[in-house]
């Protein structure tokens, strides 16, 4: 099978969007809560506004109560006392709006992130086979898990707090132009040095996210793989040497985090130095403006302006120290935000046609028409597969290793597109059919048997979950699994642990078969279907699979002589190309490649048989 380039993770780093359009798809997502985003934006404006006018207030404190200026003093007759409490309320409500744009953020997020996990797991189901021999199931896994969390952590709190103080920012602005352009123009004279620093280390921190996001997916697959593989490590005893291979891994992911939150701890800092700078030019140029006789560039400047303005000033590094802050967090976000938009954004690489309609119930016949495939463009598997199933037959696959047996049955049900060629089921191309009806009407028995953390029926009916509890274990009773599924602690209503974990290889097998027979197809795939059970249990199921196949079209790829002795048809398979075709029998006689074959691989399963 085609496996995804090795560097398939920096190939990922090293494709980044915008974050305009990163932004304006996530904005789409909130578009149905526009109701509450409205409520946020009130809260922002509010807050923001008691803010605003705080320091404003508190000068003119100064320029109309303890140190009167008359040409500063706008407040008019009320008293003292009034002001000082119009500043407590002023606060107060700011707390209270707080309060309200972090609630409705939060329930607008949590509804943006369900429908974002829900539309995640629906393309996942969607994706062709070739995606997931392509890329890693803790890959997969962490775009779903890790990503989504780093996006959770900012559509509430985060990002609130990032639109407030940039808000806040712009409201100051125009407040200090308002009170004395040139005053507030000398005060902002450290913003572009505050913008160029800004841009620069969360540039740099958004490719370092970026980074983190693909290696913390590395650390997920390398582990999914050593749990799911311990069996197989313990027995090579290879402990060390994976501990070795998962400590470089999460070495790798240690460094990139270090790396990018090195960008963005440094910018704290520096917006706050500059911040200190601006500071010490209002207190500076004030008092010199005072000493000199209260005028700046041509506007009055009283001790309350000073003091409203150091507010300001304050108050305008307040959101910028703060955004730097979260800017970790939205930084990290947008990172996973891409990862998880580039998933939905894989087109699978099958998908139905249009105009496609559901094929109708099917009889069987099957025709190859000079069939070509690939799994990498330009590396042909099957080069001109040729042959027809006519409804009921039984057709023998074989061929050594790697010749193209399990890509000819993947063809059927369509898990993959032909390259060249049709693949007809009763006359349909399969790729102008729904793939959904016809894969319903198709059973797949595979070499490496999956059963899910359910009970036993439950398993059995997972192609027909309407089937009665008679019907399963009828369908037990065919494939010969029903005396030991009685054996178990709770019989079929004994839950299964992962892949079906306490039942032996046979006995996962059997249910497999059991589960094919129940949902009655009138396909049925068989890829070593009775590889992994030992002679005995094989000759119960070929009882089993004899009244299974009655009637259907079956394909049937083993390499054990019980399964091929009767088939219609028998196809040999070699390097992509069918070599002989005939009868068991016509191809002893011909001593051929099957002859071969049968000699070097079939002769002692027939002896012991």
């Amino acid at each position: 099978m085609f496996m995804g380039p090795p560097n398939l993770f920096r190939q990922e780093t090293l494709k980044p969007q915008r974050v305009s359009v990163t932004l304006g798809r996530l904005a789409g997502y909130f578009r149905p809560y526009w109701p509450a985003l409205l409520g946020v934006l009130a809260a922002v404006l509010l807050a923001s506004y008691s803010q605003v006018l705080s320091p404003a207030l508190i000068g003119q404190a100064v320029d109309c109560f303890l140190v009167p200026s008359p040409a500063r003093c706008w407040y008019g007759g009320g008293s003292f006392a009034g002001l000082i409490l119009l500043v407590a309320g002023l606060y107060l409500a700011s707390s209270a709006m707080s309060g309200l744009q972090f609630y409705l953020m939060s329930w607008a997020g949590q509804h943006v992130l369900r429908r974002l996990r829900v539309e995640l797991f629906q393309h996942l189901q969607r994706l062709s086979i070739g995606y997931y021999t392509r890329n890693e199931a803790g890959g997969v896994m962490s775009r779903i898990t890790n990503d989504m969390d780093t996006l959770q952590q900012v559509l509430g709190f985060a990002l609130v707090s990032v639109a407030g103080g940039a808000v806040l920012i712009v409201w100051i602005a125009v407040q200090m132009l308002l009170l004395s352009p040139p005053y507030a123009l000398l005060s902002m004279a450290v913003l572009p040095l505050m913008a160029l620093t800004t841009s620069w280390l969360s540039g740099q921190a958004r490719k370092a996210f970026r980074t983190t996001r693909v290696e913390i997916g590395r650390v997920n697959a390398d582990l999914e793989e050593s749990i799911a593989g311990v069996r197989e490590m313990q027995a090579f005893g290879r402990e060390e040497a994976n501990i070795a291979e998962f400590r470089a891994t999460n070495a790798a992911n240690r460094d990139a985090n270090v790396r990018a939150v090195s960008y963005t701890a440094a910018l704290q800092p520096s917006l706050e130095a500059l911040g200190y700078v601006a500071m010490a030019i209002v207190a500076v140029a004030g008092g010199l403006a005072l000493i000199g006789g209260g005028s700046l560039l041509g506007t009055t400047v009283s001790l309350g302006l000073i003091v409203a303005f150091l507010g300001y000033v304050q108050r305008f590094n307040q959101p910028i120290a703060q955004i730097s802050t979260l800017w970790t967090n939205v930084q990290s976000a947008v990172a996973g935000a891409e990862r998880i938009f580039g998933l939905l954004d894989e087109v699978p690489d099958v998908e139905d046609n249009p105009r496609a309609e559901p094929i109708p119930p099917i009889r069987g016949e099957v025709v190859f028409d000079d069939v070509k495939a690939a799994y990498t463009p330009g590396e042909l598997v099957l080069r001109g597969v040729s042959f027809r199933a006519e409804p009921g037959q039984t057709i023998a696959i074989v061929g050594p290793t790697g010749a193209g047996k399990t890509t000819i049955v993947n063809l059927i049900p369509r898990f993959y597109d032909v390259a060249g060629g049709r693949v007809l089921v009763d006359g349909h191309d399969v790729r102008d059919v729904a793939a959904e009806s016809l894969r319903r009407q198709i059973g797949v028995v595979l070499q490496d048997t999956f059963l899910f953390s359910d009970t036993v029926a439950n398993n059995i009916r997972f192609g027909r979950p309407d089937a009665t509890d008679e019907e399963v274990v009828a369908a037990a009773r065919l494939a010969h699994a029903h005396d030991f599924v009685e054996r178990l602690p709770q019989g079929y209503q004994t839950v299964l642990g992962e892949r079906g974990r306490g039942l032996s290889q046979g006995q996962r097998q059997l249910l497999a078969i059991a589960r094919a027979a129940l949902a009655d197809p009138r396909i049925l795939i068989l890829d070593e279907a009775t590889s992994s059970v030992d002679t005995r249990t094989e000759r119960q199921i070929q009882r089993a699979l004899e009244e299974l196949l009655r009637g259907r079209t079956s394909f049937v790829i083993a390499h054990r002589l019980s399964t091929i002795r009767h088939a219609d048809q028998v196809l040999v398979v070699d390097d992509g190309r069918i070599v002989e075709r005939g009868t068991h029998d016509e191809l002893l006689e011909r001593r051929g490649a099957y002859y071969e074959l049968y000699r070097r691989q079939f002769l002692h399963d027939e002896a012991v048989a």
